[in-house]
């Protein structure tokens, strides 16, 4: 095994050096990510599976534990977030969009008194709009 995996202060040194050759891979790769992700999704799927016949998932957050959750949101999760919601303000447009149009068109069945059963009729109404648009697109 060699010294640099071995090293964690070698290894970050030189990993969190590398962002110019990582975007440089990016840029230079003549693979269609698209394509080949999605052709991939039966090994997804039985890798999803595979994980939830091991349980994997709840031991991989019981492992973590709550205080690596903690140090990680406040310490990288703070400062990375507004950077993060600035760069997907188009990504956020493009995929609620729809749904607001959605909400903004919907006709609602009448309101009723203050905790009226009527009152879950306007709730199921938006559920079953915006799942209808989910799941086939109308």
């Amino acid at each position: 095994m060699s010294a640099t995996i071995l090293n964690p202060t070698k290894w970050a040194s030189r990993a969190g050096a590398a962002g110019s050759d990582y975007a440089a891979g990016v840029a230079g790769t003549a693979k269609d990510w698209g394509a080949l992700t999605a052709a991939a999704e039966g090994n997804y799927a039985q890798g999803v599976n595979d994980a939830i016949g091991r349980k994997a998932f709840g031991k991989g957050v019981l492992k973590a534990g709550t205080a690596k959750w903690k140090a990680n949101a406040s310490n990288l999760g703070a400062s990375r977030y507004p950077q993060g919601v600035q760069a997907g303000v188009q990504a956020y447009s493009d995929g609620f969009g729809p749904y607001a149009q959605k909400l903004a068109t919907l006709q609602y069945p009448p309101r009723g008194p203050k905790g009226s059963p009527q009152n879950i009729n306007r709730t199921a109404a938006v559920a079953t709009a915006l799942n209808s648009l989910k799941t086939k697109g109308v």
